[in-house]
C-alpha cells in the first residue's frame, strides 16, 4: 500500500527499509543531524543560513508527509510518522536527504479496514475518520516536525508561518499530482488533510491549465532570495 517501486528522488525505493544499516532515526534531526541538513540544503542551493533552513524543511515536509497523505486519501491508512520510525540518509546526492519507513511502524485504520482484523502488532485500529485524522495529525505534525520546527528556530530566524505555509503547499501538491488515481474530490481531500493540520488558511486551490486545481500560497520559500533567483508556480511574490 505505501511502498513504491518506482524511484522517486526523495523516497527509498519501496518505502520500507529491511536492512537498516547506514539509515538512522528521522529524530536525530532535533540534535547533530539538523547541522548536515542545513549545511547540504546550504551548499545545494548556495543560500543563507535562512533561505537554506527554509528550502530544507520544505523539501524535507514533503517527502516525510507523502506516505501519510496518499495512505489517508487512497485507503484511509495512515502509517505514523514519528521521528523514531522515519529513517534518513545524505548518501544520495541527487536528493536533499533520502527518507524510508521503518519496517515495523505502526499503521492506523479504521474498524472497517481488512487489517483490522488481521491481529498485527503494527495495525493501530481507531474509531472513526475523525480519530484517524487526529493520528495522523499526532504523528506527523505534534510528534515530528514541531520538534524540527523548534530545533530549526534555534539556529535560525524564520517565522512559523513561512515553514508551515510549505508544509501546506507540499499536502496540496501531493494530493493534486495524485489526483487521477484518487478517489473523491481533490480539493475536499486537500481541505480536510489541512484543517486536520491547522494550516488550511495558508493556502488556495486556483483553477490552474487545461481545468485542473493549482495550488496559491500565501506564504513564501524564499527561493527568491537564491544568487539564481527563482520564484516558484503559485508563490505569494507573483501577487504582490
Amino acid at each position: 500500500m505505501f511502498g513504491t517501486s518506482t524511484q522517486l528522488p526523495g523516497l527509498a525505493p519501496d518505502l520500507l527499509i529491511r536492512d537498516t544499516a547506514g539509515w538512522v532515526p528521522s529524530a536525530e534531526l532535533a540534535g547533530s543531524a539538523l547541522d548536515v541538513l542545513l549545511e547540504s540544503s546550504k551548499h545545494r542551493w548556495q543560500a543563507q543560513p535562512h533561505a537554506a533552513a527554509a528550502l530544507a524543511w520544505k523539501a524535507y515536509t514533503y517527502w516525510l508527509a507523502l506516505p501519510a497523505v496518499l495512505g489517508w486519501a487512497s485507503a484511509r491508512r495512515v502509517p505514523l510518522l514519528t521521528g523514531t520510525d522515519v529513517l534518513m540518509h545524505f548518501n544520495d546526492p541527487r536528493p536533499l536527504v533520502t527518507l524510508g519507513l521503518h519496517p515495523d511502524i505502526t499503521v492506523a485504520v479504521l474498524p472497517s479496514d481488512p487489517l483490522a482484523l488481521s491481529g498485527l502488532p503494527e495495525v493501530r485500529v481507531v474509531a472513526d475518520e475523525a480519530a484517524l485524522l487526529e493520528e495522523l495529525r499526532r504523528s506527523l505534525l505534534d510528534e515530528h516536525l514541531t520538534p524540527l520546527l523548534d530545533a530549526i528556530h534555534a539556529k535560525v530566524r524564520l517565522g512559523k508561518r513561512t515553514l508551515m505555509g510549505s508544509l501546506a503547499s507540499g499536502v496540496a501538491y501531493a494530493v493534486l499530482r495524485s489526483a487521477d488515481v484518487m478517489p473523491g474530490s481533490s480539493a475536499q481531500t486537500i481541505d480536510t488533510l489541512l484543517t486536520a493540520l491547522g494550516v488550511e488558511d495558508l493556502i488556495e486551490l486556483v483553477p490552474g491549465r487545461a481545468g485542473k486545481l493549482d495550488v496559491q500560497r500565501k506564504t513564501c520559500c524564499l527561493a527568491f532570495t537564491l544568487p539564481k533567483p527563482k520564484v516558484c508556480m503559485g508563490c505569494c511574490i507573483k501577487q504582490a
